[in-house]
């Protein structure tokens, strides 16, 4: 919510407020009451005469995390026109009007109007759990690429959704998007269009076998998009865990693949292009506690190599106490067409429900850095 706070700084005064001071000096010193008089008439109690300014600046505009309360996991943001729009996670709950995933909208990204649902619910034979929507658009098109839970135990599938207009609803295509080695696990699509018009989807699954210096869990994927809802079956390895932070579960049983692992997470990508090089950010470690960070690599291309993975999530972390697991993010750039943000979720002190928080992203000489805060903010 949008907050005022008092600016020190003065307007300049109107036009004509040097004529007032021009008539203050031509009154006789022997006349302190008629200045005081004049004074009043003019409403111009408070102002520096030396100055010659007149009255008080508006006050700044300031917000205070959640910019939204309620829950709101997972959002993806883009902007249309003149609004900004996001969408998050509603997993087997439904929307009041019966659909999928949560849509706001907002001109400022702070103040967000509730649309209702984005998705037109598939038929319920094909899954019950709904997650991560991601936001795009292409040729007057906008895309809602998501994961949708199957039959069989641990399975989730990427899909894409299609609207002619970002408030939707958005209609299932019918076919899922198809992982390039048919894994069970596939969650969290990124879309991504490089400079020459490709494009590509990030996304996450899951890895059982155990290399040197490398878990099993779930990790980062790329392919390429040989339109907006195909693979085109040749995904390259973006990212996989290769450091302590990003445990998920030790000692986790999963009984699909009969095995224990000590389960490390990495989801969640979102990637840019910042001058010649691609950044892939990620979250990582469990979803679920106070750990949940991000983190991210670089490469000169978006099929990799990517490299430069952290040994503790350098972007965004909690604080003790105060912000509690974040990420899952998205990055836009706010009104005034330069300072970038991060819209990312946070639990709230009771950990039940995931809202949405913005910050801002600043490039710093040793990476990207994104400070949560807790107290009032320039709004953007």
């Amino acid at each position: 919510m949008i907050q005022r706070t008092a600016s020190s700084r003065h307007h300049h005064p109107p036009r004509d407020s040097f004529s007032h001071e021009a008539k203050l000096q031509s009154v006789s010193p022997q006349r302190p009451g008629l200045i005081l008089v004049l004074l009043l008439a003019m409403g111009v109690s408070g102002c520096s005469l030396r100055s010659g300014h007149v009255g008080t600046a508006a006050p700044a505009r300031t917000y205070t995390n959640p910019v939204f309360a309620g829950n709101m996991p997972d959002p993806s943001v883009i902007r249309a026109g003149e609004y900004y729009y996001a969408a998050g996670t509603t997993g087997a709950a439904r929307t009041p009007d019966g659909r999928i995933f949560r849509l706001l909208r907002s001109r400022d990204l702070v103040d967000w109007e509730d649309l209702g649902g984005a998705l037109v619910p598939p038929s319920p034979r094909r899954g019950t759990q709904y997650w991560a929507p991601e936001l795009t658009s292409h040729n007057g098109q906008f895309y809602l690429y998501y994961s949708m839970s199957r039959p069989e135990p641990e399975s989730f599938a990427l899909r894409v959704a299609v609207s002619a207009q970002p408030e939707g609803p958005y209609v299932d295509t019918g076919t899922p998007l198809v992982d390039c080695e048919t894994n069970r696990f596939t969650i969290d699509a990124f879309p991504f269009r490089d400079d020459d018009g490709q494009w590509y989807l990030f996304y996450a699954r899951n890895f059982t076998n155990e290399t040197p210096g490398v878990h099993p869990g779930t990790a980062l994927v790329v392919d390429r998009l040989v339109d907006m809802t195909r693979l085109a079956g040749d995904c390259r390895v973006v990212v996989r865990a290769r450091y302590d932070w990003t445990l998920f579960e030790a000692n986790r049983r999963m009984d699909v693949y009969g095995r224990t692992f000590d389960w490390h997470t990495i989801e969640g990508p979102y990637v840019i292009k910042r001058g010649r090089r691609y950044y892939c950010f990620y979250s990582g470690a469990n979803w679920q506690t106070p750990r949940y960070g991000v983190d991210y690599v670089t490469a000169r291309h978006p099929l990799g190599p990517w490299t430069g993975q952290g040994d503790h999530a350098r972007v965004l972390r909690g604080v003790p106490g105060q912000v509690r697991g974040p990420g899952h993010h998205s990055i836009v750039t706010g009104p005034d067409g330069r300072t970038q943000y991060m819209v990312y979720h946070a639990w709230d002190a009771a950990m039940k429900q995931r809202q949405m928080w913005l910050d801002k992203l600043v490039w710093t000489r040793d990476g990207p850095r994104c400070t949560p805060t807790v107290t009032p903010q320039p709004a953007p």
